[in-house]
């Protein structure tokens, strides 16, 4: 706790000194949040059950009792941040500014550490501005469920922030959006788990482009993702020996969002037809499809899954809220290779539903909510000619999550 306090006050008398620099501004802000959770099982989650995504499949012993069949819950400050807006002189005919946001949510399975969320600069000329550093993926983008649990939304919602360059142009109503991203804390699945290796060894950026909307209240847009990863670099082949290979899976996938405010009213919905979107927090991946005998080289296809949301919250002070999503594997572009193992989120997962009912009090710098989801997943087993899910059963989570929250 020292060591925050010290960073904590490190920046603030940092700040005092830069503050006296001629044609710069800051502005502080932050939050302190609380979590309480409730679940009745096990689940797919990160933050040690933080950031909720979906039921775990049912494990029998030998007794026939499901092993994941037990409740859990907890209390948590990590998503407590502090951040820091700044903005500089011009630079020529550009303004600019750049934002600084960390919390303690850590990485990996190291919790209460501090973490950057955003950290990035922005050249802003009007018409179009040029963004470097890491914040939202533009999967993200300005359209995201406004609920208590802190996924977001997620596996319906994209759900990342990632080390990009994005440019974009504003006319009017229009607004078009062009990025290339990395990763870093979010990462791909492949045959090594969680790696930034994949797109490390691709030496092709992630690209995003997409084109929005804009207009009283209403925003609607869509965006085109093609991801392109190298899963391996060498393989085991004949005779145990190791090969240097040449792999690679390049995917495209889709989205269209539209949002909605007033002074009482957000509703919001996105849809997204994924392709191993695993590094956003979506479910699938891919699968193999052939493998050279001698080398070891394997070749891949995707697995596509569709996604939808729908949330609507209406009020100012009290504020009831639902939230809908529905997900479905579609299956793989090719078929797999008999008896080889697919890898990412939710592989043999074949629909998922979730809904949710939320009510909060939001005044001044104060917010107090209660959300119950109720999650049912669709667990089957692969058919390898098409990649789809067969021989399902449903398993269920209810989900109780209490917040509390103070802004500044």
């Amino acid at each position: 706790m020292k060591k925050y306090c010290f960073i904590v006050l490190s920046i603030l008398i940092t700040s005092g000194v830069f503050a006296q620099k001629k044609n710069f501004s800051y502005k502080f802000y932050g939050q302190i949040r609380t979590d309480l959770f409730y679940n009745s099982r096990a689940n797919e989650e990160t933050v040690d059950g933080l950031f909720y995504m979906y039921p775990k499949d049912k494990i029998r012993d030998d007794d026939g009792n499901d092993l994941n069949g037990t409740a859990n819950g907890s209390f948590y400050i990590l998503y407590s941040r502090l951040g820091i807006d700044v903005a500089g002189p011009k630079l020529g005919t550009a303004k600019t500014s750049a934002k600084v946001e960390v919390d303690l949510r850590g990485s990996g399975s190291s919790y209460s550490t501090v973490r950057i969320r955003h950290a990035y600069l922005n050249l802003n000329w009007g018409t179009s501005a040029l963004l470097v550093g890491q914040t939202w993926h533009p999967l993200f983008g300005d359209v995201s469920p406004q609920i208590l649990n802190l996924a977001t939304g997620a596996p319906f919602q994209p759900f990342n922030r990632s080390p990009q360059i994005r440019y974009r142009y504003t006319d009017r109503n229009l607004q078009l959006t062009g990025a290339l991203l990395w990763q870093s804390q979010y990462l791909s699945q492949g045959p090594a788990g969680k790696s930034q290796a994949y797109i490390k060894n691709s030496c092709i950026p992630e690209v995003y482009v997409g084109a929005d909307y804009k207009s009283e209240g209403l925003l609607a847009g869509a965006g085109i993702e093609l991801l392109s990863l190298k899963p391996r670099t060498q393989a085991i082949g004949e005779n145990g020996h190791t090969y240097k290979v040449n792999e690679r899976i390049t995917t495209l996938s889709y989205e269209a969002h539209v949002k909605y405010t007033n002074k009482d009213w957000f509703l919001g919905a996105k849809t997204v037809l994924g392709s191993n979107l695993t590094q956003a927090s979506g479910l699938g991946g891919f699968g193999i499809k052939s493998t050279d005998e001698r080398t070891g080289e394997q070749k891949y296809t995707p697995i596509t899954v569709s996604s939808t949301w729908v949330n609507a919250v209406y009020g100012q002070k009290w504020k009831p809220g639902i939230f809908v999503g529905y997900a479905k594997n579609l299956g793989t572009s090719n078929e797999l290779q008999a008896g080889s193992k697919l890898y990412g989120t939710g592989t043999n997962l074949d629909q998922l539903v979730t809904a949710g009912a939320e009510l909060s009090y939001n005044v001044s710098n104060w917010k107090f909510g209660l959300e119950y989801t109720l999650s049912t997943a669709w667990y089957g087993s692969v058919e390898h000619s098409s990649g789809k899910i067969i021989d399902t059963h449903a398993v269920c989570n209810n989900r109780i999550v209490a917040v509390a929250m103070f802004q500044f």
